[in-house]
């Protein structure tokens, strides 16, 4: 029902709109959202107008079948990437986030560039380090018998494997965190903005300092890297570093999350990978279709029709893999996770050209995190008569783990 004052588009039909969308910023539930919310929303229309599906409070078409979906994620000639995140525009700069701001073919020119990066060759070599890393947090709460896995775990490992492949010191874990929560978690808006110009500011201090004192990380190979035969500009390398920065801190925080909750949760699941560590790795890949959290944007540049509604220039589009990845339409026993079958390709890490580049660091860091944590704790669970709080929009993550053990 139409009830929200707001100057609805004559194109848009008054039964589709939606004043309620779940998945917005700035909501939090202590309902687990993957069960409840989805299943409510699998059971409307395929394809939603929500009001305040687009940060902050701002209107957006909601397609939640996956071939929908995957259909705009590979029409690049209707929909645009570009400028779909806030950040540049909110501190008046020109940079774009990179690549997931570029459409092709420009874009596949900035692939080729960070591939070299998350080639498994170079991952292998990281592989020691990562597991330190892991085995480094684990350390601090094994023997206490609980932990908060949240804040002792699931938000500091992602970050300080960021920061020494960036080559930055971890004694900014403190301030990485601030940010990430400024930018990423907070209504805000001039939190927001002042996130992003420290975070810029500070990527800014590096990108100079490695052109002075190159090093073996992220930001020298981009600093001495070469497109069609030139160096990046300052705000392609800003758009980079920030890309790099939002997808290897926050999404990798809340895919650990769900993993670990969901095997707090399932304990017949928990049981089988200590009995059978050779499953993990398939089990994450049945965890990242069950438990995706992202959603990011389109925005439409050519009229077309999509599920019997007419997308016009200038709309926004919600481009859920929660959704997507629990379509009864597409998926048998959606809601079901089969930890021992790898699932079919999920649109967890993005689909098309615009799949994400540091997939395979992501998948590493899921897999040596449950690694390491059934190795070194008994059987864990949550503790009781702990509200559990998750963040809704436009990623959906846990605020708190409680684990006993």
């Amino acid at each position: 029902m139409d009830t929200t004052p707001f100057d609805r588009p004559a194109h848009v039909p008054a039964d589709l709109v939606r004043d309620n969308y779940p998945f917005a910023m700035g909501r939090t539930t202590t309902d687990n959202p993957f069960t409840a919310l989805l299943e409510e929303l699998h059971n409307g229309p395929e394809i939603i107008y929500a009001t305040n599906a687009y940060p902050i409070d701002i209107p957006a078409w909601v397609p939640r079948r996956l071939n929908d979906i995957q259909a705009i994620y590979l029409d690049t000639e209707h929909f645009s990437s570009e400028s779909f995140s806030p950040f540049p525009t909110l501190v008046g700069e020109s940079w774009r986030v990179i690549p997931v701001e570029i459409d092709p073919p420009q874009h596949f020119q900035y692939r080729a560039l960070l591939n070299p990066l998350f080639t498994p060759k170079r991952l292998q070599q990281l592989e020691d380090q990562v597991r330190r890393t892991a085995r480094e947090y684990i350390d601090q709460f094994k023997e206490a018998g609980q932990c908060e896995f949240m804040s002792q775990f699931a938000m500091r490992f992602p970050i300080a494997v960021f920061l020494d492949l960036m080559g930055m010191p971890r004694e900014r874990m403190e301030q990485f965190l601030e940010w990430e929560g400024l930018l990423l978690h907070s209504m805000d808006l001039e939190g927001i903005i002042r996130g992003t110009q420290q975070v810029v500011a500070y990527l800014r201090e590096i990108i100079e300092e490695r052109r002075n004192h190159p090093g073996d990380d992220l930001v020298s190979y981009l600093v001495n890297a070469e497109m069609d035969g030139r160096k990046l500009t300052d705000d392609e390398l800003v758009g980079c570093s920030f890309n790099l920065y939002i997808g290897g801190l926050d999404t990798v925080t809340t895919n650990i999350a769900w993993q670990i909750r969901h095997l707090a949760e399932h304990q017949e699941d928990q049981q089988a990978l200590r009995e059978n560590p050779s499953l993990i790795p398939v089990a994450v890949e049945a965890l990242y279709r069950r438990y995706p959290a992202v959603t990011t944007f389109r925005t439409c540049v050519k009229q077309i029709d999509i599920a019997g509604v007419t997308i016009m220039p200038g709309d926004k589009v919600a481009m859920s893999t929660t959704l997507g990845n629990t379509d009864p339409a597409a998926w048998e026993n959606p809601m079901a996770v089969a930890i021992d079958r790898q699932p079919p390709r999920s649109l967890t890490f993005g689909f098309g050209v615009h799949r994400c580049v540091g997939v395979t660091l992501a998948r590493r860091e899921s897999v040596i995190a449950i690694e390491e944590l059934l190795s070194a704790i008994p059987q864990f669970r949550l503790q009781n008569d702990v509200p559990l709080v998750t963040e809704l929009g436009p990623i959906l993550q846990p605020k708190n783990i409680p684990l006993v053990w």
